[in-house]
C-alpha cells in the first residue's frame, strides 16, 4: 500500500467539491457574512479609522483582512465533514479502505483548500468593484499562494480538533472560541500596532497576523512586516499544524 495514493487523494477531494456545491445554502452563508463585513465596515468606517497606512484607503486595507477570516472561518470549520462523516459511518469505511490514512489526510486538506480559495476569490471580487486597488498580476498570483497556505494551516488545527471529539455542537462551541480571537488580534480590521502592549503581544503568536500582513502586502502594498517574513512564518505555522492533525487523524478511533 502505497504512502499517497493519488487515486484516493483525487476521489476524496473530489467527493468535498461535490457536497460542497451541492450545499447551495452552506455556500451562500459562508460567503454572505464576509461580503457584508466588507461593505458595511468598508464603507461605515472609512472615514474613523486611524494609522491606517498613508496613502491607503481603509476598503483597501479592510479587504485582504476580511479574505483572511474567509479562510479562517471556512479551513477551521473542515474539521465538521470528519465529524459528519464518522457520525454516518462514512469515515469507518474509508479507513478500512486499503489506502493510507495519509492519503485520506490530503484528500480532505485538498478539498477543504480549493473552497476556502474559492470562497477567499468570490470576496475578492466585490471588493474590486468597492474601489480596492490590485497591485498587480503577481501580487494576485502570490496572494493565490498565501491563500493556499493561510487555509492549510487552519485546516490542521479544524483536524487536530475533529480527530479527537465526536460531538459536533462540542466542535462548533470550541471552534467559535478559538476563531474570534484569532480573527480579532490578526489586524485583519485596523493595525495591530493600535492594540496595547500585551494584547499586540498575542497578535504576533497569531499565524493570521501574518498571513493578513502578507495578502496585504501582495494585494494591495500596505504590508507592515517583510511578505517574506510573513511567508516563512505562515509556512512554518502551517507544517506544524497539519502535521499535529494528520498524526492526530491517523492515530483516532475510528468508532
Amino acid at each position: 500500500m502505497r504512502a499517497f495514493d493519488p487515486y484516493a487523494i483525487y476521489s476524496l477531494w473530489l467527493r468535498e467539491m461535490i457536497r460542497f456545491f451541492r450545499l447551495k445554502s452552506r455556500v451562500v452563508g459562508s460567503i454572505a457574512p464576509p461580503f457584508f463585513f466588507l461593505a458595511f465596515l468598508g464603507t461605515g468606517f472609512s472615514g474613523m479609522a486611524s494609522r491606517v497606512p498613508a496613502g491607503v484607503d481603509y476598503i483597501n486595507y479592510l479587504a485582504p483582512g476580511i479574505i483572511g477570516m474567509t479562510l479562517l472561518f471556512s479551513s477551521t470549520f473542515a474539521g465538521m465533514s470528519v465529524l459528519w462523516d464518522r457520525e454516518f459511518g462514512f469515515l469507518r469505511e474509508i479507513m478500512v479502505a486499503p489506502v493510507t490514512r495519509l492519503s485520506i489526510v490530503l484528500g480532505r486538506t485538498a478539498g477543504g483548500v480549493t473552497q476556502a480559495v474559492l470562497q477567499g476569490i468570490i470576496i475578492l471580487i466585490p471588493g474590486i468593484a468597492m474601489g480596492v486597488k490590485i497591485k498587480g498580476l503577481t501580487g494576485l498570483l502570490l496572494s493565490l499562494a498565501l491563500m493556499v497556505i493561510i487555509s492549510a494551516t487552519f485546516i490542521g488545527v479544524g483536524l487536530a480538533f475533529a480527530s479527537r471529539m465526536k460531538d459536533m455542537s462540542g466542535f462548533g462551541l470550541i471552534m467559535n472560541f478559538m476563531i474570534f480571537p484569532v480573527f480579532l488580534l490578526s489586524g485583519a480590521l485596523f493595525p495591530v500596532q493600535n492594540l496595547p502592549g500585551p494584547v499586540r503581544i498575542l497578535s504576533y503568536i497569531d499565524p493570521l497576523t501574518y498571513g493578513v500582513d502578507a495578502l496585504r502586502g501582495c494585494l494591495v502594498g500596505a504590508n507592515s512586516f517583510p511578505v517574506i517574513l510573513d511567508a516563512l512564518l505562515l509556512t512554518g505555522c502551517c507544517a506544524a499544524t497539519m502535521a499535529i492533525g494528520a498524526y492526530l487523524f491517523e492515530t483516532s478511533d475510528i468508532d
